[in-house]
């Protein structure tokens, strides 16, 4: 029992210490960086959009939020002599002169998001009238926040570990479904979880390794090697398995840069206003009504897509419109998706043959366009110059066959069911190329273990492992990375 109970507090202490030197480092370069006080200047920033509304929140979070708050507001009582999470109607004066009418809402730290005090004035919504607010506040000696500083101080502080902040950025600028589920699960630590369980193993076997060395009549290495690859197969596999998850990641966050081509009203622009579900498109009887691309975010079955609505392409000597062309062929070689638009009520020329060669190597969905009308083009007539690309029918005018794009679009590009109460999805190519040096390292001592190397030298391999995930989570990483993580954010976030 005592052998037992020594190893699970070595276990803790390497733990404890590897978190704590961390956390050491993190605090002191933070506070070198501000002017070596370890105490954080007080901060404020606007948090809604800058454009008008019907209210608009500025945010201030620090030591002296609440007295700088007193300075400016004025309502029945004293924001310093306010309960915790309660909200307070007044006015903000700047001097004698009133400059709005607000709710006034009082955090009081830990419990805030950046672990702070917090306060946060709730205003009319108008450009000017918040600019005037925060300009008000700023004059109490509160200074401007930086693009995510409440953010990162949330995870200085210890309300997030990096992943979670990561989440917050890209929960923002979220534009689909899938996008949006990813953004909460990674929030509520879905990622965090999991690196904390592999991150928890490989210590443990660490912390054996280490016992055995330094007191080897209490702990038995015997054996020991089969139990550690077992387990360092199975660290591997689950490594794997999040890298893998990126593929489908990538598209919740980036979307899928999709291209339409085809020939003049072929039905590119009439395909992309159904897509959109407004009129973003010309569209006219008129060959070459689109001379140049137009750009569009379309969120389909909960994936974005990224469409570039391109020229018609054919043979012309109009100058513009040849430039257009060229522009058309440009994206296509860029493109993630090429949807390729036929019109079927017409027989397919040299102009079809030379698009079809030209996305031949490409991720393609062929388009049978004006499926309402009398075809003259059929599935079997294209299918051999499709290769295995899907062929689908639909009418552009009718808004049929849309369904059938968008599930073949998913199935494309989606791999296997997606569940985000069981599944991780790695988003951030940081996180991944994080991956990508643990599984190295774990790999090693695989063949380490193979080779008979003694146990010193694997466990090098080990905790190079339990770094680079510890990077993930913010809990081994350098002042300079987490600097430029934050410095996306919008700057009242």
């Amino acid at each position: 029992m005592k052998t037992e109970t020594s190893f699970f507090m070595t276990a803790v202490c390497m733990i404890l210490f590897t978190k704590a030197s961390h956390a050491w480092k993190t605090c002191l370069s933070e506070a070198d960086r501000k002017g070596g006080s370890m105490e954080r200047e007080t901060i404020a920033a606007i948090s809604t959009g800058m454009t008008n509304a019907g209210i608009g929140i500025v945010r201030i979070s620090g030591k002296d939020a609440f007295s700088a708050a007193d300075r400016v507001f004025r309502g029945k009582e004293k924001i310093t002599e306010c309960m915790s999470h309660t909200i307070h109607y007044g006015y903000i004066k700047d001097g004698d002169e009133t400059v709005d009418q607000v709710l006034v809402m009082v955090m009081k730290g830990p419990r805030t998001f950046t672990g702070e005090d917090t306060v946060e004035i709730n205003c009319h919504g108008g450009t000017y009238v918040v600019s005037r607010v925060l300009d008000t506040v700023l004059k109490q000696g509160v200074r401007p926040a930086e693009p995510g500083e409440f953010t990162k101080r949330a995870f200085l502080n210890g309300k997030m570990d990096l992943s979670q902040a990561e989440a917050v950025g890209e929960l923002i600028s979220s534009s689909s479904d899938y996008a949006l589920k990813n953004s909460i699960s990674q929030l509520k630590g879905s990622i965090k979880n999991k690196i904390s369980d592999i991150r928890n193993d490989i210590i443990y076997n660490t912390a054996y390794i280490e016992s055995a060395i330094d007191d080897p009549e209490h702990y038995n290495l015997e054996g020991f090697d089969a139990k550690l690859k077992k387990k360092s197969e199975e660290i591997i596999n689950e490594i794997k398995k999040l890298i893998n998850s990126y593929r489908n990641g990538k598209v919740f966050k980036e979307g899928i840069q999709t291209v339409i081509v085809g020939k003049p009203n072929a039905g590119k622009s009439s395909l992309l206003n159904v897509l959109a579900g407004h009129e973003r498109a010309i569209v006219t009887e008129i060959e070459g009504t689109t001379r140049d691309v137009i750009e569009e975010q379309i969120s389909l079955q909960g994936i974005t897509l990224n469409v570039v609505d391109t020229a018609g392409i054919r043979q012309t000597d109009d100058r513009v419109e040849k430039i257009g062309v060229d522009r058309a062929v440009g994206y296509v070689r860029n493109a993630d998706l090429v949807i390729y638009v036929a019109d079927s009520s017409r027989n397919l020329d040299e102009n079809d043959e030379k698009i079809l060669d030209m996305i031949y190597d490409k991720k393609k969905i062929i388009l049978l366009n004006k499926s309402d009308l009398e075809t003259v083009v059929t599935r079997e007539m294209i299918a051999d110059r499709a290769g295995d690309a899907p062929v689908i029918e639909i009418s552009a005018a009718e808004e049929t066959g849309i369904e059938e794009l968008g599930d073949t679009i998913k199935s494309m590009f989606l791999k296997g069911e997606i569940s985000f109460d069981e599944e991780v999805y790695i988003t951030s190519a940081r996180q991944k190329n994080a991956l990508s040096l643990a599984l190295e390292s774990m790999e090693k001592v695989v063949e380490s273990i193979e080779n008979g190397m003694p146990e010193d030298f694997y466990s090098i391999d080990l905790m190079d492992a339990y770094e680079s995930l510890g990077s993930i989570t913010g809990e081994a990483v350098g002042e300079d990375l987490v600097n430029e993580i934050f410095s996306r954010f919008c700057m009242g976030k």
